[in-house]
């Protein structure tokens, strides 16, 4: 009780400032041996307290040592990341809230860009479907789940003309590419235009049944058009299109929550399709 009695304000923020600061470093190392080395430091903490706690001196011992020898060798081990860490923290981007789910999304929105770039180039026709907080499950657990990372690579391979996987729409959330050749609903409208083929027609039918939006990229023509809310819209330009890509990908957008921004971050390093 005496505690609680001789706890202060300053010390509140104290926690909170050393708690954003190991969230966001720790989020920082994740998928770098630096962090193999923190879950590794972790394991001999908890035994090291097991020891202690059962009074077995010897591992005890060892213990300590092996925690001594191991914290003297992270800075020669592990330069590499520490000089990043420091150039970070320099440049301000660690305590920006600028985090690794923000590199992720924006080289996804570079090689979406470059993607539709080429595919309009050649006239390669394509449907991207882009999920929004509408999980789109039940049309894509019945076609070819794939579960990559956004590449310009993988892009133009689904639809390079006689691939088995060319046919029907991709559909993709911000971190993958969920899944091909998904067929989608057709639009019952009757007013839009009759030379609009079938991918048009799903890309329309898709956003009438949820929240989604689709980039279409015509097979005749080589024109890019957008559909949203059950409409869609007159040919794009190249401009037109990144602000629409990069728009999608990026986290600091205008409406978007704190706790929405630490949502995706958790989702870049955990993630999960299941939506």
């Amino acid at each position: 009780m005496s505690a609680f009695i001789n706890f202060r304000w300053q010390d509140l923020i104290d926690i909170l400032v050393v708690a954003f600061l190991a969230y966001r470093v720790l989020l920082f190392f994740v998928d770098t041996r630096a962090m193999q080395l923190m879950r590794g430091l972790f394991v001999i903490v908890v035994f090291g307290m097991i020891a202690r706690t059962l009074e077995l001196k010897t591992i005890t011992w060892l213990l300590s040592q092996l925690l001594s020898a191991v914290l003297i060798a992270i800075p020669i081990v592990f330069q590499p990341e520490l000089r990043r860490l420091l150039e970070e923290l320099g440049r301000g981007r660690l305590l920006s809230g600028r985090g690794r789910a923000d590199e992720v999304e924006d080289a996804n929105a570079e090689a979406m860009i470059s993607a539709i770039s080429y595919l309009k180039q050649h006239k390669i026709g394509a449907l991207i479907v882009f999920q929004r907080d509408t999980g789109l499950k039940e049309i894509w657990r019945s076609a070819v789940q794939i579960r990559a990372e956004i590449t310009q690579e993988l892009m133009l391979s689904i639809f390079w003309p006689n691939n088995p996987l060319h046919d029907g729409a991709v559909i993709m959330d911000r971190q993958f590419v969920i899944a091909a050749a998904c067929y989608l609903p057709l639009t019952d409208n009757n007013d839009i235009s009759r030379w609009y083929g079938t991918r048009h027609r799903a890309a329309v039918g898709v956003t009438e049944v949820s929240d989604a939006q689709a980039l279409v990229v015509s097979e005749e023509q080589g024109h890019v058009s957008l559909a949203v809310r059950g409409r869609i819209s007159k040919p794009l330009n190249d401009d037109q299109v990144s602000r629409f890509v990069r728009r999608y990908f990026n986290p600091n957008e205008k409406g978007v929550s704190i706790l929405q921004r630490f949502r995706r971050e958790i989702e870049s390093q955990w993630p999960g399709v299941d939506r």
